[in-house]
């Protein structure tokens, strides 16, 4: 039987997915269900996390916290997480094509990501400056500019 049809049937009615989305694990919370699919993470309130869109998870004894690329970081209680930390991961590791540090003149740097959809194209780069770097400073975004540009020239993407 897969983990589908062991879903209960009001939770599988209620999950919003996309054409050729399918269940890959799920678990209880208090608040309901966490629904691990191939395409996203589904959480208890019904909000739909595509796996391009997760910045990082972490997990201890009370549950998860996702931080989603926008900055804003989702909560659930999680008792039993199951087969969720190993898929979560797995799923969003697999929607990055470049992950590299670059340094910039002066201290520190900048990391270049660059994440596609599962199965799709690039989507874009995202800059991730060091600690204690303004990433609103124009001269220092300029300078990480540069470093993109000469990356995405010798990687071909």
């Amino acid at each position: 039987m897969s983990l589908f049809r062991r879903l209960p049937a009001d939770v599988r009615r209620s999950l919003t997915m996309e054409r050729g989305e399918r269940v890959l694990t799920f678990t209880h919370t208090p608040d309901g269900h966490v629904v691990a699919t191939n395409l996203a993470l589904h959480l208890a309130d019904g909000t739909r996390l595509p796996y391009e869109q997760i910045d990082r998870a972490s997990w201890d004894e009370e549950g998860m916290r996702v931080l989603t690329t926008d900055g804003r970081w989702h909560a659930e209680r999680i008792a039993e997480p199951r087969m969720l930390p190993e898929t979560l991961r797995e799923r969003v590791n697999a929607t990055i094509v470049v992950n590299k540090h670059v340094d910039l003149p002066g201290k520190g740097g900048v990391r270049l990501v660059a994440r596609r959809k599962p199965g799709g194209e690039v989507l874009g780069w995202t800059f991730v400056f060091d600690d204690g770097l303004d990433p609103e400073d124009p001269g220092l975004r300029a300078r990480a500019e540069q470093a993109l540009e000469g990356m995405r020239r010798s990687m071909g993407v």
